[in-house]
């Protein structure tokens, strides 16, 4: 069977769409429709099927996709390696959607390891919708995500960090001096942030506990959190330990043990399908997963400035 065909089956495959699918080949909308017509008289089946703006798979083509996908990235690779990929001499760019919080932390790690090995490359950070990333992934609309929020569709990932949470208040809180209970938490005034990845394990640790809280106060971003919480002595907050523990340093901030068990939040790599260029996808990928897992992250940026005139609280 021809190669090309395949690539253009995957290519439709992964866009749902025969006008992506040729963008990402660099061919016509009708070369593809032609050599998608070929592949369904080879096949005999008409393997998409147009529903509405997008091009279904049927089930014939859901079943070979994995074995057409695998036979094609074998094949790049075996090129990549006879061709060869320089990091130093590509001029490529390459999009990585990270949270708020992961610019923050692991931009500055990730831009150093990249232009260390690799000065002409190009890298955009996307801001994070984890609602539309399997259609990112699937598209090639980015390279990366780092996420703790798992992505259906059999991307490949790795696992990077596992983020634990605790209790954040103004060191003048009434709960401040001890660990808080159970009762207290729940009854005490929470400030929450809207676009925390980990707001589902914790409702969901809470439930196992017939517990529920409903946040006073949501804001959009973690920057906001350390005037909220050190300016209001009845406010709390459940955020990652990491951001807490500079925040203790900087503002009069103490941060406590959560009075319940929940696990971890496992921070994830994950890339984009592709059977093209696979070699500096590899790179990329590998060489992103270890800025992250070899840094703590520079969460310091975060902290903001802190009230002037009050003393400084270690948790």
């Amino acid at each position: 069977m021809d190669l090309n065909l395949l690539r253009v089956f995957v290519a439709v495959y992964e866009t749902g769409s025969l006008t992506t699918a040729a963008r990402r080949l660099f061919v016509t909308q009708p070369a593809v429709s032609q050599a998608l017509g070929r592949l369904r008289r080879e096949l005999d089946d008409p393997l998409f099927e147009r529903d509405g703006r997008t091009m279904r798979p049927t089930p014939v083509a859901s079943t070979v996709f994995p074995a057409f996908r695998e036979a094609l990235s074998g094949v790049d690779r075996a090129l990549d390696e006879i061709h060869g990929f320089d990091p130093a001499l590509t001029d490529r760019r390459f999009r990585i959607a990270m949270s708020e919080l992961g610019e923050i932390g692991w931009a500055p790690s990730i831009l150093r390891a990249v232009r260390a090995r690799a000065p002409r490359v190009g890298v955009d950070v996307v801001a994070m919708d984890v609602q539309a990333l399997p259609e990112w992934l699937s598209r090639g609309t980015v390279d990366l995500a780092v996420t703790p929020s798992p992505v259906p569709g059999g991307f490949d990932h790795v696992a990077l960090k596992s983020q634990s949470y605790g209790v954040a208040m103004s060191a003048d809180h009434p709960l401040a001096m001890a660990p808080v209970s159970l009762a207290d938490y729940v009854s005490a005034e929470h400030v929450a942030v809207g676009s925390d990845s980990g707001l589902p394990n914790l409702a969901a640790a809470l439930g196992r506990l017939g517990a529920v809280i409903t946040p006073q106060v949501t804001v959009n971003h973690f920057t906001s959190l350390p005037s909220l919480l050190a300016g209001d002595r009845g406010l709390i907050a459940t955020v990652p330990d990491t951001i807490a523990a500079g925040w203790a340093t900087t503002w009069p901030i103490v941060v406590q043990p959560l009075p319940f068990e929940m696990p971890a939040v496992d921070v994830r790599l994950y890339r984009r399908a592709t059977t093209q260029q696979t070699a500096a996808l590899d790179w990329i990928f590998t060489t992103v997963a270890r800025a992250i897992q070899g840094s703590t992250g520079q969460f310091f940026a975060i902290h903001g400035d802190p009230i002037v005139g009050r003393p400084h609280h270690r948790a």
